[in-house]
């Protein structure tokens, strides 16, 4: 079949999916409290619906007063048990696949449950919206005559007690139909290599004689993967390489540090940048439009959303709200309830809501990553905004950073300690560093207020990381490539002081 042909089957069936996003673009809370009460009526006869006797529940409110808000830590007994092959545990389907995830901040290892209705009604059903959405708002599009470049993370499947486990990209790719393999590079071999330098060599020798026509990755390691594939083709941008370029999917850390440094080497303004919201417990929201920054929160997938506001997050006063109570710029902790069996789960994020008709938010960091030691509540949205304003003023750009708070000792007031890796260092550090705490202060009034007068906070503190600082970290952390990212702000200086005792030395095996 001709390649047109194709591209306009494929914009044709995508596109019938719009009229089914218009039912929850109308009816948001009404779609919502009715999945949810499909969810409870699949789980009845499950371990955890006779615990909660969710025969008896008929809404949101019992609903919320009879199930407890949890952890991993406290779902792992439940997984423990169906990763060992005892079902109906907390699903009423069979668990056969688990997505392992170790996050960023806690090195032991999640083992996050995937059903076959997740992976069919959410995370592929996911992919397929954002293509829709895509198509909708580029009629000319001619993405489909190409390849996607998709750069997953590392993707071994193992197998435990009859249930298999990896990384969310590798069970999406054992699972995707073979059509999606023949509009993606590199191969499926390729893809679930684990060696993260091979992966990368091979990967290379792989797409440059392809087509490529959109990429799909974190920003941070996409960027990493780019990069070598310019020097080793000996090429300037990547539209030498690929002529017809189109659009960036990304997504799992923030864009925002990574602009400029993608504009350098994708120099056309007609050139799209599509963001996704997705994790190994599901796929929650797409960008919807061109060149915006919010997400349309997505309401069909077979996830309920509830919200905890963060000034009472972990508090006991903590206030759990659905999504009909939520209000405009606050941000909250996220809260779902999955068809995978995930049960009024914390999944760590914080969100804010841009729109209120329809839902869009904008993912602001982590609940442990952010640093509130002297009452400053500052967001990973917060310094990356900074740093992206800063950056731009002083012709400079970042590769990655960390940040700690220093405590307060004896008089000595608190203060804010930065670990940045350029890729451009800025010609006057000092300057850089002043610009950085002002912009800080334009973005967070909590920061402003306690930097006035230094009379909480002192000027934050800078320290300019060796090359390839955060790359050595995360490899003598076995956190090399596609879904591990920089921890970028935490209460405590673990992770600072463990970067500073590398800064001396430079890991060569």
């Amino acid at each position: 079949m001709p390649f047109p042909i194709i591209n306009s089957i494929a914009s044709w069936v995508l596109k019938q999916r719009i009229h089914q996003i218009e039912l929850f673009l109308k009816y948001p809370n009404e779609v919502q409290e009715e999945l949810l009460m499909n969810l409870i009526r699949q789980a009845e006869e499950t371990v955890v619906g006779k615990q909660f006797e969710f025969e008896s529940i008929k809404c949101y409110a019992t609903f919320s007063e009879r199930v407890p808000v949890s952890t991993y830590e406290e779902l792992e007994p439940l997984i423990e048990r169906t990763r060992k092959g005892e079902q109906n545990v907390f699903w009423n389907e069979p668990i056969k696949w688990f997505a392992k995830s170790s996050g960023t901040t806690n090195a032991k290892s999640k083992f996050i449950p995937v059903s076959e209705s997740a992976l069919a009604d959410c995370h592929y059903k996911g992919s397929k919206d954002l293509l829709c959405m895509y198509l909708n708002n580029n009629e000319n599009s001619e993405m489909f005559l190409g390849k996607s470049l998709r750069l997953g993370g590392s993707s071994q499947i193992y197998e435990n007690n009859n249930t298999l486990f990896g990384d969310l990209s590798a069970i999406l790719i054992e699972n995707m139909p073979m059509w999606a393999e023949f509009s993606s590079t590199p191969s499926n071999k390729v893809s679930l290599m684990s060696e993260w330098e091979s992966k990368l060599t091979a990967i290379i020798n792989e797409t440059k004689s392809e087509n490529v026509t959109s990429f799909a990755g974190v920003p941070s390691w996409m960027m990493v993967l780019l990069n070598r594939i310019l020097t080793e083709t000996n090429n300037t941008t990547l539209f030498e390489l690929w002529p017809n370029l189109e659009v960036y999917f990304h997504g799992g850390v923030s864009f925002e540090p990574y602009r400029e440094q993608y504009q350098k080497i994708l120099p056309n303004d007609n050139f799209k940048y599509y963001e996704i919201y997705n994790a190994s417990e599901g796929f929650f929201a797409i960008q919807d439009l061109n060149y915006s920054n919010d997400l349309l929160l997505m309401l069909d997938y077979g996830i309920f959303y509830e919200f905890i506001p963060m000034d009472t997050f972990g508090m006991p006063n903590q206030k759990v709200i659905p999504l009909s109570e939520v209000e405009l710029f606050k941000n909250y902790a996220v809260v779902i309830t999955t068809n995978s069996g995930l049960w009024r789960y914390l999944i760590g994020d914080t969100v804010r809501f841009t729109s209120l008709n329809p839902f869009k938010i904008r993912v602001t960091g982590r609940t442990k990553h952010h640093i509130n030691v002297f009452g400053e509540e500052l967001m990973v949205e917060n310094t990356d905004q900074a740093i992206a304003k800063t950056c731009s003023q002083l012709n400079c750009e970042v590769k990655d950073y960390t940040v700690a708070p220093i405590f307060m000792k004896g008089k000595e007031k608190g203060a804010h300690e930065w670990m940045i890796e350029f890729k451009k260092q800025p010609e006057d550090i000092k300057l850089f560093q002043k610009l950085l705490d002002e912009m800080l202060q334009t973005v967070n009034s909590d920061y402003e207020a306690k930097r006035y007068n230094n009379m909480t906070l002192n000027q934050l503190k800078i320290n300019v990381a060796r090359e390839d600082l955060f790359y050595d970290w995360l490899k003598e952390n076995d956190k090399l490539g596609g879904q591990h990212k920089i921890p970028r702000l935490s209460n405590q200086r673990d992770y600072l002081e463990q970067l500073m005792n590398m800064q001396e030395f430079k890991i060569t095996s």
